[in-house]
């Protein structure tokens, strides 16, 4: 047989042995591609204006590209050391290390450059859709067009070269170090296989789990007025990821190894076939593997927990949007305020208007003040709240009572107040003692007034008056009347929006639209939204396949004791319900941890990004779960079909 048809019976061989590479492979190929392409494309220029999308696309090509190479390159060392008795028979019959690799160049140059145009043509298939999802997210108003780039083919062409050239670097390394001895002891080397649990695996198996435990506590408590200090904060999430990843190393280290030990040991040491082929196997190969599923974990943590706080924005738009402009459009300018109501009359559009006097002025908060962040420029003596009249809110006080409304979710972590208390309400001359009734949820005027989030003082109508007649003038904007707009016909707001943008106004009085803040909500979250879920896709994929890779050879490995389970009796059913919880444990724990993980971030500072949690994340893990179970699914598959060659 010549080298040329011992090339092309190995590449058939490969090409049906590591399908899930191609797809892998093909699936990262057109992932770039069209990102690269959205990059290149003229319609992104609709997205670039106000958010600048193109930088972004390709920042996260950038990072598609790192992840792309670590999984090939780790994919390869697998397919190499599964080779490596082949490599050394091909030396035992006489072939030099020059011609095993160029015959593994050849293979490799077969199936990766096929896989790349495979890929390539792929990812110029679906670059319409995927900028179609992009304007679907971020609200673009523009039509997709189905664009090739040439710059985009060139750039691909380059990246991916470099990355095979770098494969067949680490080829070359691995033949010209390994010996013929060697290459036959490669696979029996590479896995850590232990039968007894020493005293100090069971010291880091606790430790695993102490460190992961104390690292969760802490995320809890992280927001909760314990760090009172942006140094103390900065240290305790510091802690929090050394001992989040730490721990995750020692649990996979030590502490499966343990927890299984522990349900064996209370077995008595007689375990069914099922659980020899699961529990006992899990026990000796997670170790081996273990920085392998820490990165893995880590990651997927870390892609969740992004995809769910970016959807959490994305999905909290609306309610943000009416946080900071409660109607539909809120003027600060009289006479900005005079030519909408003229524009919406003469486009026929029908309106509400409403004016609301609105002072600033100081309050003294200390006695209901919890807690305060150490750094932050604020005086509970002297808080300076926007104050409106209770009859603006349609409320009734008496001229003791405050009530306070608006405030933040974000400033109420930082700075949270009693649910009443005495307070002070602070003129330029006079000092007015308050009863605070407590904080709402609803917001009456523009986040103009409120700095961005403090809360609104409500008072009785009598104290408001008083307080107008005792201003202290540094305190006040330019403007006292916020004048606000709602559409009665929901069907109108977006011509009445068309008409705000249209209108030259006075730039050094913010006005706003409820509509447009949307809007730019929406596109800034649906673009990070978009970024990270490509980029937690193209995670997932690599991830899983690397896992299917790792279980895919262990079958291979262990197939001779199937052969000998089937000799003394057992069945394919028997074998099978063993390796169906093997893959549940190998796919399932690295999962469970990693949404554990996500989970305890997200908690930690969800209110950063939003002001809804639970529904964006538990949408986020569920479709996380169900991609990630496919893999699972896969090596249950193959390792029914290792089962059926055992005889």
């Amino acid at each position: 047989m010549s080298v040329n048809q011992l090339i092309i019976k190995n590449f058939k061989k490969n090409l049906k042995n590591y399908y899930l590479y191609i797809f892998a492979l093909v699936v990262s190929v057109a992932l770039y591609f069209s990102f690269v392409t959205l990059q290149y494309d003229p319609s992104m220029d609709a997205v670039e204006g106000s958010i600048k999308g193109g930088a972004a696309i390709k920042t996260a090509s950038v990072l598609l590209v790192a992840i792309v190479t670590i999984f090939l390159l780790y994919a390869n060392n697998i397919f190499i050391k599964r080779r490596s008795k082949e490599i050394g028979l091909f030396q035992l019959i006489g072939m030099t290390k020059h011609k095993i690799f160029r015959l593994l160049t050849a293979e490799n140059f077969m199936l990766y450059f096929g896989s790349l145009a495979l890929g390539i043509f792929a990812g110029f298939a679906i670059s319409k859709l995927v900028m179609m999802i992009l304007f679907k997210i971020t609200g673009t108003d523009d039509v997709a067009k189905l664009h090739f780039s040439t710059e985009a083919l060139v750039q691909t062409l380059i990246v991916f070269t470099v990355i095979y050239t770098l494969i067949m670097l680490m080829n070359y390394l691995f033949i010209k170090r390994q010996s013929i001895l060697s290459l036959f002891r490669v696979l029996s080397s590479a896995e850590e296989k232990v039968k007894k649990m020493t005293a100090v695996e069971i010291i880091i198996g606790l430790l695993g789990m102490a460190l992961i435990a104390a690292g969760y506590y802490v995320s809890s408590r992280l927001f909760g007025g314990d760090f009172k200090s942006t140094t103390a904060l900065f240290l305790a999430m510091i802690f929090i990821l050394g001992s989040v990843i730490l721990g995750t190393y020692f649990f996979y280290k030590g502490s499966v190894s343990f927890i299984f030990h522990l349900i064996r040991k209370k077995k008595g040491g007689y375990l069914k076939v099922d659980e020899v082929l699961s529990l006992s196997s899990i026990m000796f190969r997670m170790k081996s593997n273990a920085m392998l599923l820490t990165i893995i974990t880590t990651v997927s943590a870390l892609a969740i927990g992004l995809l769910s706080l970016s959807y959490i924005s994305y999905y909290s738009a609306e309610a943000t949007a009416k946080s900071q402009v409660p109607s539909d459009f809120s003027f600060t300018d009289s006479k900005d305020a005079e030519q909408f109501a003229q524009a919406l009359k003469e486009g026929g559009i029908s309106y509400k208007e409403k004016s609301t006097e609105v002072v600033l002025a100081d309050f003294n908060v200390k006695d209901i003040m919890l807690t305060k962040l150490e750094g932050m420029n604020f005086d509970p003596n002297t808080m300076t709240l926007a104050v409106i009249s209770e009859k603006s809110a349609s409320k009734e006080l008496s001229k003791d009572e405050t009530l306070f409304t608006g405030y933040s979710d974000l400033l109420q972590k930082f700075m949270p107040l009693e649910s009443e208390g005495d307070i002070t309400l602070l003129g330029k001359t006079a000092k007015i003692p308050q009863t605070y009734l407590g904080m709402e949820k609803e917001t009456y005027i523009s986040w103009y007034y409120t700095s961005g989030g403090m809360p609104t003082a409500i008072v009785d109508d009598a104290v408001f008056k008083q307080l107008q007649k005792d201003l202290d003038p540094e305190l006040q904007r330019s403007t006292s009347t916020h004048i606000a707009f709602d559409i009665k016909d929901p069907q109108n707001k977006t011509k009445a929006n068309d008409l705000f943008l249209s209108m030259k106004m006075n730039e050094n009085a913010p006005n706003d639209s409820q509509l447009e803040t949307l809007n730019t909500q929406k596109r800034t979250m649906g673009l990070a939204m978009f970024i990270v879920g490509f980029l937690g896709l193209s995670f997932l994929v690599t991830s899983g396949c690397i896992l299917y890779f790792k279980q895919m050879g262990e079958s291979e490995e262990e197939q001779p004791s199937y052969t000998i389970l089937r000799k003394l009796g057992f069945t394919q059913g028997d074998l099978l319900k063993g390796l169906r919880a093997k893959q549940l444990f190998s796919f399932g724990i690295p999962l469970v941890i990693g949404l554990l993980h996500s989970y305890f971030a997200v908690q930690s500072g969800w209110f950063l990004f939003g002001a809804e949690v639970w529904t964006p994340m538990i949408i986020v893990m569920v479709l996380y779960t169900v991609l990630y179970s496919i893999f699972g699914v896969l090596s249950v598959l193959y390792s029914k079909k290792v089962i059926k060659e055992a005889l």
